[in-house]
C-alpha cells in the first residue's frame, strides 16, 4: 500500500533528535539536541547580525536579510572585507558600520550572529574567532577548506556552545529529513546505493573564470591583498587567484567543496552518514589547462561503513545530469522537485512525500533564528558540517595522491586505504 510521510513544520525541518548520530573526533557516536547549545533570546528579542565578506555570494545573504528584516525582526550592525570598497557598499545596503578588519565587527558586544561568506580558506579561522567572541555563526560552505580545521571547528563549537549553522541550503528542504525517516522504517529495504549530481556546462572561459579578469587587471588601491591571503602561501597580486579563488587549492577544493558538498550532504543526511570508509577521486583539467590547479571535470565515490556507496557525477562541459536517487533492496526513493517518490522494482509506489521548504537562504537563516530564540534544532549543524568536510576533502586527496583514501577512525585522519584492513562487511551500529 502506498504511503504518504507527514511533511515537518517549518520549525521542525532539521534532523530529528534520535534520527540522526552526531560523531566526535574519533566518530564515536552521540546524541545532541538544540537546547544543548542554544542561545537563550527572548521570541520578540530584536536579533542583530553582522557580515564577514561582502562579495558575491555575501551580497545574496545581505539581501536575504533586508527581506526577512521585518517580518523576523532583525538588524544588521556591520560589515566587514578587506576591500574597502565592498565594505562600505555593504555597510550601505544593509545600513550598518564598515569595517576592514573582521576582529574589529566580532567585538560589537551587540551582535547576536555573523555570516560568514569568504573563501575557503580563511572559513575555519573567522568561525572560531567569532565563537570565541560569543557570537552564533552561519558559515558559508564547506564548513572549512581543510580536515584539521574542521575539527578544531567542531571542538571550539562543543566548548563554547555557541551554535553553527553551515550554509548548505538544501538542508532546510524536509525532503532528506522525511527521506531519512522512511529509510529508517524500511520502505526500500536494505539500502546499498546513492547517487546524485552537479553538472554545468561552462562557456569557453571555463569555470569560475570571468573575461573581464586579465593578468594586466590592477589591485584595488584599497584591497589589503595580504590579509585576504591570511595563512594562504604569500604571493604577488594575482588577480586570478582573488577574482577566480575557486580554481585555486590554496583558497578551495573547487568542484568538490563548493559544489558537491551541496549534493553529498543530501545522501548523508537521508541515510544518517558520517564519515566514510574509502573513498576515489577521478577527473583532471581536461577542457580548461589555463593555470588552475583543480580538476574542471571531477567524479566521486565514496564507500560507507553502514555498507553502502555514494556517487556523485560532476562534469563542468557537459549540463545533462542523471537521477538523484537511494538504491535499496525493496525498493528505490527518487528525489524530484517536489520530493521525492519510493518505487518497487516494478514500478508501484511504495511511498511519496511532497516537501515543505526548500534550498532557500531565508529558510536557512530563519532556521537559525528560530534556534536561537526557540531552540529549534538547526537543519545543518556542525556535526553535518564536518561530515561534509571530510568526504570531499578525501576525494580531493585521492584525485591528487592516485590512491584510494580511508578513513582512520581511531586516528580521525584520512590515510591511504591501503594502510587499513580491507573489511568487506558493514558494521554494526552500536
Amino acid at each position: 500500500m502506498e504511503k504518504t510521510l507527514p511533511s515537518a513544520s517549518a520549525a521542525s525541518t532539521g534532523l530529528s533528535r534520535r534520527g540522526f548520530l552526531a560523531a566526535g573526533a574519533a566518530a564515536t557516536s552521540v546524541a545532541w539536541t538544540a537546547q544543548s547549545y542554544a542561545r537563550v533570546i527572548g521570541a520578540n528579542d530584536r536579533i542583530r547580525i553582522g557580515f564577514i565578506g561582502a562579495g558575491g555570494m555575501a551580497n545574496g545573504h545581505m539581501d536575504a536579510i533586508n527581506a526577512l528584516k521585518e517580518p523576523n525582526n532583525l538588524e544588521a550592525l556591520a560589515v566587514a572585507d578587506c576591500w574597502k570598497t565592498r565594505a562600505d557598499e555593504g555597510a550601505k545596503k544593509v545600513g550598518g558600520k564598515s569595517f576592514t578588519d573582521y576582529r574589529a565587527l566580532l567585538d560589537i558586544r551587540e551582535i547576536d550572529y555573523v555570516t560568514i561568506a569568504t573563501p575557503e580558506h580563511w572559513h575555519a579561522q573567522m568561525t572560531i574567532d567569532a565563537m570565541d567572541a560569543g557570537k552564533a555563526v552561519y558559515c558559508e560552505k564547506p564548513m572549512t577548506h581543510s580536515i584539521p580545521q574542521a575539527q578544531a571547528v567542531m571542538k571550539k563549537q562543543k566548548e563554547t556552545g555557541r551554535p553553527l549553522q553551515v550554509g548548505v541550503q538544501a538542508m532546510s528542504d524536509d525532503s532528506y529529513s522525511s527521506a531519512a525517516q522512511a529509510i529508517a522504517e524500511g520502505v526500500i529495504g536494505q539500502v546499498v546505493q546513492a547517487q546524485i549530481e552537479y553538472v554545468r556546462r561552462y562557456d569557453k572561459q571555463g569555470p569560475w573564470r570571468s573575461p573581464d579578469i586579465t593578468d594586466a587587471t590592477p589591485q584595488p588601491g584599497d584591497l589589503d591583498w595580504s590579509a585576504w591571503l591570511g595563512n594562504a602561501p604569500k604571493v604577488e597580486w594575482n588577480p586570478h587567484h582573488y577574482f577566480e579563488w575557486r580554481n585555486y587549492s590554496a583558497y578551495s577544493g573547487g568542484i568538490c567543496t563548493d559544489l558537491f558538498i551541496h549534493r553529498i550532504t543530501r545522501i548523508m543526511k537521508a541515510c544518517k552518514l558520517l564519515y566514510p570508509r574509502r573513498v576515489v577521486g577521478m577527473g583532471g583539467i581536461w577542457q580548461w589547462p589555463d593555470g588552475r590547479d583543480l580538476p574542471d571535470n571531477f567524479e566521486l565515490i565514496a564507500e560507507y561503513p553502514r555498507g553502502m556507496t555514494v556517487y556523485v557525477l560532476g562534469t563542468m562541459s557537459n549540463r545533462v545530469g542523471i537521477d538523484h536517487l537511494i538504491r535499496g533492496y525493496r525498493g528505490t526513493l527518487y528525489f524530484t522537485g517536489s520530493g521525492w517518490v519510493a518505487k518497487d522494482k516494478d514500478g508501484k509506489i511504495l511511498a511519496t512525500h511532497e516537501k515543505t521548504g526548500g534550498e532557500d537562504i531565508h529558510l536557512h537563516h530563519t532556521n537559525l533564528q528560530k534556534h536561537l530564540r526557540e531552540g529549534a534544532e538547526l537543519n545543518c549543524p556542525v556535526e553535518l558540517g564536518m561530515a561534509g568536510v571530510v568526504a570531499v576533502n578525501m576525494a580531493n586527496q585521492s584525485w591528487r595522491s592516485g590512491q584510494m583514501m580511508a578513513w582512520d577512525a581511531g586516528q580521525a585522519a584520512m590515510v591511504p586505504a591501503h594502510e587499513l584492513p580491507f573489511n568487506p562487511y558493514p558494521e554494526k551500529a552500536s
